[in-house]
Formats: C-alpha cells, sequence, structure tokens
C-alpha cells in the first residue's frame, strides 16, 4: 500500500487500520470557461462503486470492520453517506444497518433512497431523526458498530485531512496554482474541519468555504471547529506532535445557498449544475455540490478559487 499524504507527515499514524477504498490522488482539472481562476477537485472519482467524500472518511471508520461485524449508520431518507457505509461495510463482510429519516426529496435523492431500500434490510424511514438515533442506540447496546452520520468524527476526519495534505502536494507538484478558497457543501461538517486541518498543518493559506445545505443547528462554524480541534487532538495522541489548531477565520460559512430546506432543489443551483454538465460533463447533485458549486461560480474571478466535488453520480448508474 503505498503511503497516504497524512502518513508522510505523522508517520505513527500509519499503526491506524485502514481500509483501501479509494485511488488517490484525485484529479485537479481547470474550468476556465466558466470562470477564470476556477479549479475543481474530482473526488466524483476517488473510489468505486460509491466515490465522493465519504469514501475517504470511511477508510478509516471501516479500517478494523471484519466478516460478520454489525455496523450501524443513521441519515436521511436518500442519504449518500448512508449508501456508502452500506456498501462498503457489506464488502467487508459485516452486516449493515441504517436507520433514516424523512426529507425533502429531489430526483437524485429518490434514487439513493432506491439503492438504499435495495442495499440493506428493510427498515422504516422515521419522521425525524429522533426515531433513528433512538433506533440506533438500542443496536449499538447490542454491540453493533457505530459509524455517526456524515462519518463526521475525528477517526473519519482523517481522511479529509489526508485529502487537504494530498491537495497541497498537487500545490507543490505545479498541478494547479494554490487556491485562495476552497468552496465544499457543508453538511454535518467533517469535510471542511479536515481540510482546513490540513491547510494548518501544511501552513497554507488557504480558506475553506462552507456552503451550508443542511439547517442552520447542525451546518455552523463554531461545529467545524470543534470537529478539527478534536482531530488535531487525535493526532497528538498518537504521534505526540504539536498539531496547531485551526483559527476562526481559517473558515467562513455561507447560508444563503440552503434554500430552506434539506434536500430542497434550488433554481441558482440547478442552473450553476447545468453549466458545469454542458462545460465538462460533469455531474452534480441538488442536496450538496450543486449549491455548492454556485457558490463558487459566484466568488469568480477573485483569485484562484478550487471546488471540491464531493458527490459522485456513478453511484445512480450502479445496478
Amino acid at each position: 500500500m503505498d503511503i497516504i499524504p497524512l502518513v508522510a507527515r505523522f508517520p505513527a499514524l500509519a499503526s491506524l487500520p485502514r481500509a483501501s477504498l479509494g485511488c488517490y490522488p484525485t484529479p485537479v482539472v481547470e474550468l476556465a470557461r466558466l470562470a477564470p481562476g476556477l479549479w475543481i477537485k474530482r473526488d466524483d472519482l476517488c473510489a468505486d462503486p460509491v466515490g465522493g467524500n465519504k469514501a475517504r472518511a470511511l477508510e478509516f471508520l471501516l479500517g478494523d470492520v471484519h466478516p460478520g461485524d454489525h455496523v450501524i449508520t443513521v441519515g436521511s431518507a436518500g442519504s449518500t453517506h448512508a449508501l456508502a457505509v452500506a456498501v462498503y461495510a457489506s464488502r467487508l463482510g459485516a452486516h449493515v444497518s441504517v436507520g433514516r429519516w424523512r426529507q425533502e426529496m429531489n430526483a437524485t435523492a429518490a434514487q439513493v433512497s432506491r439503492r438504499l431500500a435495495d442495499t440493506t434490510d428493510a427498515a422504516p424511514i422515521f419522521r425525524t431523526p429522533v426515531g433513528a438515533y433512538l433506533c440506533s442506540w438500542r443496536e449499538r447496546r447490542h454491540g453493533a458498530r457505530w459509524i455517526p452520520a456524515g462519518g463526521s468524527a475525528p477517526l473519519g476526519i482523517l481522511g479529509h485531512v489526508n485529502a487537504g495534505l494530498e491537495l497541497v502536494a498537487q500545490i507543490e507538484g505545479g498541478l494547479l496554482p494554490q487556491p485562495e478558497r476552497v468552496f465544499v457543501p457543508l453538511g454535518t461538517g467533517g469535510t471542511a474541519a479536515g481540510l482546513a486541518l490540513a491547510f494548518r498543518v501544511a501552513r497554507r493559506d488557504i480558506h475553506v468555504v462552507g456552503v451550508r445545505v443542511v439547517p442552520r443547528i447542525v451546518g455552523r462554524r463554531g461545529r467545524v471547529l470543534r470537529l478539527a480541534a478534536g482531530t488535531a487532538r487525535l493526532i497528538e495522541r498518537m504521534t505526540g506532535e504539536h498539531v496547531p489548531r485551526v483559527r476562526r477565520a481559517d473558515i467562513s460559512v455561507l447560508h444563503h445557498a440552503y434554500g430552506g430546506a434539506y434536500g430542497r432543489e434550488t433554481e441558482v443551483g440547478r442552473a450553476a449544475a447545468d453549466r458545469l454538465h454542458a462545460d465538462a460533463a460533469i455531474r452534480l447533485d441538488p442536496t450538496y455540490s450543486a449549491k455548492a458549486f454556485a457558490a463558487a461560480l459566484e466568488s469568480s474571478p477573485g483569485g484562484p478559487t478550487l471546488f471540491w466535488l464531493t458527490f459522485d453520480p456513478r453511484m445512480l448508474d450502479t445496478p
């Protein structure tokens, strides 16, 4: 197994169990025809059959899962995180349970929901997250392995720290200029936290912009900062090295793209997704990536800007 950037920077982390799910580094591509200085990080190509940012976190979260284990997670009805857990934990021989709750559905979420129903045991979709969490808590009491919503726990966030260090290596290799800003959808916050921490570790002045796609109680800068701090403490415990903390000024949150409900498609997001598909044949999802890409387009030009694609549409094409 190749040495990943995270382990190259912190060799003691090589002792962590890791499931090799992805193929890295993922490409960076310039989108100059859409906006000067705009680039895209194609994490849709990181793994097969379910790429995107979830695979990066699951490499660590599922690292010590064995055949016969019981893995449980939660998510909305059309959760790509839940689908990724179901696919990869099943491949490792585990039994998977998913607690889900209702959301406002769009076409992509409906496809993901159908795939989840085909991949996991039939289970009710609860009216609110409370029911799903209570059901999951009961199973955890009987020894099920818990994967938090979105994979946003320090262990999983290590995958996103690795992603940020991977981008830094691509900058150092001359594959793209250093972006002033990296735009990423902001859901449970793990991706933004890991990227911001990676840029602090690498001493790179790159600002992370989280485009909120969830209710404000979840998509908060304070939550991202706490996740980053918890991940820094995990690295310190395992390596004995001091890890710099993400500063409040390293992250900003854009709230205007949300649309009023989780999963609600917006006209601005749809238009941005149509532009990217027409220019580069890259598909976005209405819940997360279309909204973040629209925000990245709105910010350009204005110095090098990177849009981090966290969604893999191929998961919808696989039977």
